[in-house]
């Protein structure tokens, strides 16, 4: 069987009912990077672009995205550094073992600005947003991955119920278009 992700390979139990977040570690084996999050995660998905971190055999991430106020760096801050600070999303990884902890945009006018990207398989709780989609599929090319694996790719991101898109899903394409609509006026504000 094709091998995306170990979080999704063999499928992924539904988001619990009233869940409220809990911590992410980083791979360190001692004195690891912590992040609280108080907070259901919203937009799960298997990402493919060259950016997300991915654990080691994986061929997509897996992201979603909690409120800004909901996530706080709880030990090892000294261990965390940004990957590329030319990026939009600034994605914090440990210096020690790479891992991303998280990723923020701190450009204001960001349609997705106030929302930070977090990997949830880096927690032990159980209950967080499953993935709904899978976005910039294509981009896994450019990590590497064959052109010819790609039909296998998108029809087994299909079985897992994990539409195929390269780009977001059309519900974040819409939410980004109408924040530029606001922004630029063609839409009231």
């Amino acid at each position: 069987m094709l091998k995306l992700h170990p979080s999704i390979d063999n499928g992924f139990p539904p988001a619990s009912p009233d869940f409220q977040g809990g911590t992410l570690k980083c791979k360190c084996a001692t004195s690891p990077v912590t992040v609280a999050v108080g907070a259901q995660t919203a937009h799960n998905h298997a990402c493919g672009c060259t950016k997300c971190w991915k654990p080691e055999g994986a061929i997509f991430s897996q992201v979603a995205v909690v409120g800004r106020d909901k996530l706080s760096v709880t030990s090892g801050s000294e261990k965390l550094q940004i990957v590329d600070p030319s990026a939009t999303i600034q994605r914090y990884a440990c210096k020690d073992c790479g891992t991303h902890m998280y990723g923020r945009i701190e450009n204001t006018k960001h349609p997705f600005y106030g929302l930070d990207f977090v990997h949830t398989e880096l927690s032990d709780e159980t209950g967080w947003s499953p993935p709904g989609f899978a976005a910039f599929v294509s981009s896994v090319i450019e990590s590497g991955v064959n052109p010819d694996k790609m039909s296998e790719i998108r029809t087994r991101l299909t079985e897992l119920g994990l539409p195929p898109y390269d780009c977001l899903s059309p519900a974040l394409m819409d939410a980004i278009a109408t924040h530029i609509a606001k922004q630029s006026g063609a839409l009231p504000a």
